[in-house]
């Protein structure tokens, strides 16, 4: 006869661990959609301090490099202060650094508290799901972080909505004081809820020169990036500097046994390839994201609200492919699920060189929808595909690799773009150096130019997008892990015992 399995009845959220994800999207929910919802701002941002769209693109430069930097070091902070030591301390540094945010005086202090919030929010998450994982267990965990991956992929997307939609009626500043209120909440649920810290084990020494050389690295990079089009001697000593930075720590990491940073996942094809695929992706996706905004309020003239409403069809697009992603990639090979993600990617981007400043809204949301529908089948694809074959004790270290590369692919998004439109703005306008300069031409002939110096810039996108395709093409051929087992940086679960098999019925 043959065997059947008897399906197994989910476990139950109880009441404590219901109050646990609660506090954990309150106090994350701000630090994702933080990365973002500044992008509407640029604009006024670069009028207010008299500064060009490569200096300005710091304040959020600033804040994904410093998220990159302090992921890495959740794992030891927790085995050394506990994680909710850790995890308020994180979120009361990230209500710090929004407070000074949004009390910047020049650009120079808002780009250094965006940083100083960074390495409060940074961690923020990471702890949270570190928690989350200890007390779900396996049979409750795919589940929870399900339920933590929404605000985690769709924040981003949100955050120039709400940006703009702050933006209408209120300055610049509210956009960072509104985290306060919000994040006093999830303090007081967590000093309320959250489980207090067990004695550990004396936490593994902390690789101090691992971060001396890998975050000075990463800096570097980005750094040089946005000085391509200022200064050719200083884009070449700074890249190379970063390259020298990164290429010590790849040395120092193969020697340690505790790296900041591990690199053996890169052994796997599967990890290495979507990885690599990822990064480029994301500087294509996270550089249109800033473009945007600055072309709806540069080029047609939008408010910061209608700017962010705009921007509305990327969410909608995203959430419908990504709910049906998962089932997706259990039936057709990951590889072609990703390369024809990022062919309809590029088609939406490339659609915005056809478009004119008088193009209708209908139509600008369409070319939207169509780049989000390709997003959303991507992201989780290419996550679930990293950890094909990985072994369970591997994946805290390499998620905390992934989740690196995905903040410094999108510093280098913001920094690349943001460079290749000043350039062609400067080409096409000369003497056009600021945001706020760019605005003030009414003339039509001149917003023909900037409509096509922006041209170029989505082109770029769409170019990248691209080449994304090329590591993505040595992808393995189906994702058999889920996307949510990569939410988990940094940490392994007290509870770390493999679920129980189904039974059988003879």
């Amino acid at each position: 006869m043959t065997p059947t399995r008897t399906p197994i009845k989910p476990a139950a959220f109880d009441s404590e661990l219901r109050k646990l994800v609660l506090v954990v999207v309150i106090g994350a929910a701000m630090t994702i959609l933080d990365s973002t919802i500044v992008n509407v701002a640029l604009t006024p941002l670069g009028r207010d301090f008299h500064a060009t769209l490569p200096v300005i693109q710091w304040a959020l430069t600033g804040y994904g490099l410093a998220l990159a930097m302090v992921i890495p070091v959740t794992g030891w902070a927790v085995e050394r202060f506990g994680a909710r030591t850790t995890w308020i301390a994180s979120l009361v540094l990230f209500i710090v650094g929004s407070v000074l945010s949004g009390a910047a005086w020049n650009v120079t202090a808002l780009i250094a508290f965006r940083v100083l919030q960074g390495v409060g929010g940074g961690m923020v998450l990471p702890v949270g799901q570190i928690m989350l994982a200890r007390k779900a267990g396996p049979d409750r965990m795919a589940r929870v972080m399900g339920v933590v991956a929404i605000p985690t992929m769709i924040g981003p997307l949100l955050g120039p909505v709400l940006g703009g939609l702050i933006m209408d009626d209120l300055s610049w500043r509210w956009m960072f004081y509104i985290n306060v209120p919000l994040c006093a909440a999830a303090l007081i649920l967590a000093w309320r809820f959250l489980p207090a810290d067990r004695r550990r084990p004396p936490a593994r020494r902390f690789d101090g020169r691992g971060m001396a050389l890998l975050s000075p690295g990463m800096a570097f990079c980005v750094y040089g990036l946005s000085e391509a089009d200022a200064d050719t001697v200083r884009f070449g000593l700074w890249t190379a500097a970063g390259a020298v930075c990164l290429a010590a720590y790849v040395v120092h990491a193969r020697r340690t046994d505790h790296p900041l940073v591990s690199l053996r996942a890169f052994r796997r094809r599967a990890f290495a390839m979507s990885t690599v695929t990822m990064m480029v992706y994301l500087a294509a996706v996270y550089g249109f994201i800033v473009l945007l905004p600055v072309y709806f309020q540069v080029v047609r003239g939008e408010s910061p609200m209608r700017a962010g409403l705009l921007l509305a069809p990327l969410t909608l697009g995203g959430g419908i492919t990504m709910a049906v992603s998962g089932w997706l990639a259990h039936r057709v090979s990951a590889r072609w699920i990703i390369m024809s993600g990022m062919a309809v990617v590029a088609a939406g981007a490339a659609g915005f060189t056809w478009l004119t400043p008088t193009t209708g809204v209908l139509l600008v949301a369409g070319t939207l929808l169509l780049a989000s529908l390709g997003h959303g089948a991507i992201l989780p694809t290419g996550m679930g595909t990293a950890y094909q074959g990985m072994e369970k004790a591997e994946i805290p270290s390499a998620t905390a690799t992934f989740n690196v590369v995905f903040r410094v692919a999108s510093s280098i998004g913001t920094a690349l773009f943001a460079t290749v439109l000043q350039e062609a703005v400067k080409n096409r306008i000369p003497g056009t150096t600021s945001l706020a300069a760019a605005r003030s031409l009414h003339d039509p002939a001149d917003l023909a130019l900037l409509a096509s110096a922006f041209r170029v810039s989505f082109w770029a996108v769409a170019a990248v997008a691209l080449i994304a395709v090329i590591p993505a093409c040595f992808l393995p051929g189906r994702a058999n892990v889920s996307m949510t087992s990569m939410l988990v940086p940094g940490g392994d679960s007290d509870d770390d015992e493999p679920a129980p098999e189904p039974t059988t019925v003879r």
